[in-house]
């Protein structure tokens, strides 16, 4: 087997099913077998998956195992060269698997690989490429040097902001959003550490992968990432459980340090865990005294790209849910290869718009071109004849 790929759901049944469909297309040439590891959803997820995709491994846990145990449950069971953690909130152009297996064949001493990950409104991601977070780079970025300097070798280390984004290159941390890993060098440095329940997992594998002597490499390729649509980051969960992973990073690469030196960086940590915290109480309180202002009206718009069936699927979906239309353009990526770009002086109403593309009459990799090109004027929406859905970072429609 050449390629395994593994994603863990939890209540994001229809963000993995798009995540799929984009892994179907990307790896119609390769070898591959696909594990869905649900965490205890209760959004039927299982079931729903099963049905529609009867080649994917399901694995049904009983409850929440957490990122990284999920992970090595599905690793444990698989026999893929090349090992591919991928989140469930993002699907990949047509052409970046092939290319990073090809990658990773010709470049034997890597063992970890990450990609171009855009938001959706086509702008990059900067933690696409991260350096280790060592006390010295923690602290440029915590004082706000990092921000300042992004382009600084010294300064601007955490996000690596002075590589180029169109080139290959060495970095030091993958995102665990997508993770492409070599099987021999898991079987060299051991599989995800299930201290970390979620978050600062993918750093300590980067970081022991680097330690065993294996490379860690960035790749042009584009996929997206919805980033955070299967977790809830306002939570008094969430911040526990993300700063917890920085003491454990911390204490198990950097426990040797001395005292005077240690304990800053926890007291750092703490003290911006318990900033989070206060800040999300005071917002909460804020709103219960009615001292918040009242949420504007939404008044985005929605343009949407596609075949005939399409159209008038999203015709049905706009009425249903009231949702304002600016225009319904009928094209497929033969007749408007570049889609919506250089159409903003046309197309784009004073209002947040959306575009949404018909991924039947457009490829996921033009799609992510063509956000790419013309970032920040339009937020990203897919919709699938398939599965009747239409999927933004904001919400699920369905027909």
């Amino acid at each position: 087997m050449k390629l395994t790929v593994i994603i863990v759901n939890y209540n994001v049944k229809h963000f993995v099913e798009q995540c799929l469909r984009s892994v179907e297309r990307a790896t119609k040439d390769i070898e591959t077998e696909v594990y869905v590891v649900d965490n205890h959803s209760r959004d039927g997820s299982v079931d729903y998956l099963r049905e529609r995709f009867p080649n994917v491994h399901v694995v049904d846990c009983h409850h929440n195992q957490g990122f990284s145990r999920a992970n090595n449950i599905a690793i444990r069971q698989s026999s893929g060269e090349y090992v591919l953690l991928l989140n469930p909130d993002t699907f990949v152009g047509e052409e970046v698997l092939s290319t990073c297996v090809g990658f990773l064949d010709e470049h034997p001493k890597a063992g970890g690989l990450g990609v171009k990950m855009l938001k959706t409104d086509g702008s990059k991601a900067m933690e696409s490429r991260r350096g280790l977070p060592t006390p010295l780079t923690a602290f440029y970025k915590v004082i706000g040097l990092c921000s300042l300097y992004p382009k600084s070798k010294r300064f601007g280390k955490y996000y690596m902001g002075y590589l180029p984004w169109d080139e290959a290159a060495q970095i030091e941390v993958v995102s665990g959003a997508f993770f492409m890993i070599r099987r021999k060098a898991l079987d060299e440095v051991g599989l995800l550490d299930e201290d970390y329940f979620m978050y600062g997992e993918d750093i300590d594998l980067s970081y022991r992968l680097i330690k065993g002597g294996w490379e860690n490499w960035y790749l042009p390729a584009n996929i997206l990432h919805y980033k955070g649509e299967s977790t809830q980051k306002t939570s008094f969960r969430y911040v526990h459980v993300f700063y917890d992973a920085m003491l454990i990073f911390f204490r198990k690469h950097y426990g040797h340090l001395s005292f005077l030196v240690s304990l800053p960086i926890k007291l750092a940590i703490y003290l911006k865990a318990a900033v989070a915290l206060v800040q999300m109480q005071t917002e909460k309180v804020r709103k219960s005294l009615g001292f918040t202002a009242r949420k504007a009206v939404d008044n985005s718009s929605y343009i949407f790209i596609g075949g005939k069936q399409m159209l008038e699927d999203c015709r049905e979906i706009a009425n249903k849910y009231g949702l304002k239309v600016a225009r319904f353009v009928e094209a497929s990526e033969q007749t408007m290869p570049d889609g919506h770009v250089g159409k903003a002086d046309e197309w784009h109403p004073k209002d947040p718009t959306f575009a949404v593309y018909d991924v039947d009459a457009f490829s996921y990799q033009c799609v992510l071109r063509c956000f790419e090109n013309e970032p920040e004027m339009f937020s990203m929406g897919t919709y699938d004849e398939h599965t009747g859905v239409l999927i933004t970072a904001d919400e699920l429609y369905k027909k």
